[in-house]
């Protein structure tokens, strides 16, 4: 038998609850032969299960850590296993549409384009809202008085507009970036560029991969005949607050923007991480806290309550990013994050 062209890597996003949905739209929707790769890191036991039976039945490859791991450890992992022509990276939230899979191989033959990404849609109806249609990523260069500045140009395309409404401003374009949430790649590039880089453990891990895929010569398309839709979480099983909570805590998406900084030599006081420190745990306020206190209050949510309640939250988060970073240096189950420890440490007020 012919050794199919695509490996699927399929790996957690934000949570774990959405993995039977995900992964049988895979099966459902995938037309051409393909190989199978899921990493499991930490899910709970029913998930956990769940993969084991579908492993067995389905005859792919799955990769199980009892700990967490950021996004793009999780990925690595599963790139290591790879030896196919393309390789897709999907996250776990993701539901894709009927022949998702061929539109972005035939773009990526015609083209030649190093990644490829789908018209990705957020949010149920599915396919109904765009969230990414390709967009713009790279490093502007300005020249001032006394130095060279350099600040992060990023743009989507069509973000959160309707796809009736722009239908016909949707087609197959060259791009500068793709997300994580749905890419193909040309396997070859990594021995160029090595692995992900895994110093990026919650944010802009996208824009560095883009970056430098980008650097190495490699071009992007976008083809808006292969559709997926993320679905992000509007309330969460108890089992998976800690991964969401650690996925979005405030320790791993500054450590994130520092090392994103210091790696493209980009001035932290530049607008572009301005907003992001000002939106400092936003995912978890919105996709967690908020509708909790809407529940407990019966709709009211008083300011005052939401305040305190954001305080006390992030002194729980950094507990738990705390402990996280503690057992695994302590475990050496994965690489230790010397710098995130001292921000936890500095986060907590500790000395």
């Amino acid at each position: 038998m012919n050794k199919p062209q695509i490996t699927i890597i399929v790996s957690q996003r934000e949570r774990f609850s959405y993995t039977r949905e995900s992964l049988e739209s895979i099966y459902q929707h995938t037309q051409l032969p393909f190989s199978l790769i899921y990493v499991d890191a930490g899910s709970p036991r029913h998930i956990q299960r769940y993969l084991q039976e579908q492993a067995h039945e389905k005859g792919f490859q799955l990769i199980r850590t009892e700990h967490y791991l950021s996004p793009n450890q999780a990925r690595n992992l599963g790139l290591q296993q790879v030896d196919s022509e393309y390789l897709v990276f999907i996250d776990n939230d993701v539901i894709v549409s009927p022949g998702w899979l061929n539109s972005l191989l035939e773009c990526a033959k015609e083209t030649k384009a190093t990644v490829v990404c789908p018209l990705t849609c957020i949010g149920k109806p599915l396919g109904e809202t765009v969230h990414l249609a390709g967009g713009e990523a790279h490093i502007l260069v300005e020249s001032q008085e006394t130095q060279v500045k350099r600040r992060v140009h990023e743009k989507h395309y069509f973000v959160n507009r309707k796809v009736a409404e722009v239908r016909e401003k949707l087609h197959r374009q060259q791009c500068e970036f793709a997300e994580f949430h749905c890419m193909l790649v040309r396997t070859e590039i990594f021995e160029r560029i090595g692995l992900l880089d895994e110093g990026f453990l919650s944010t802009r891990e996208h824009i560095d991969f883009c970056l430098t895929v980008a650097e190495a010569g490699g071009t992007f398309y976008c083809e808006p005949a292969s559709v997926v839709t993320y679905v992000p979480g509007l309330k969460f099983e108890l089992p998976e607050l800690a991964f969401f909570m650690l996925r979005w805590s405030d320790a791993w998406e500054i450590a994130s923007l520092e090392h994103f900084a210091q790696k493209w030599h980009l001035t932290m006081n530049d607008k572009y991480f301005k907003k992001r420190y000002k939106r400092m745990g936003h995912r978890r306020h919105q996709g967690f806290l908020k509708p909790l206190l809407s529940r407990l209050t019966f709709g009211q949510n008083p300011l005052w309550l939401e305040k305190i309640a954001i305080a006390l939250e992030r002194k729980l988060n950094h507990y738990i990013s705390g402990r996280y970073t503690q057992s695994q240096a302590t475990a050496n189950t994965t690489k230790p994050f010397p710098k995130l420890a001292s921000l936890v440490q500095s986060l907590n007020g500790d000395k």
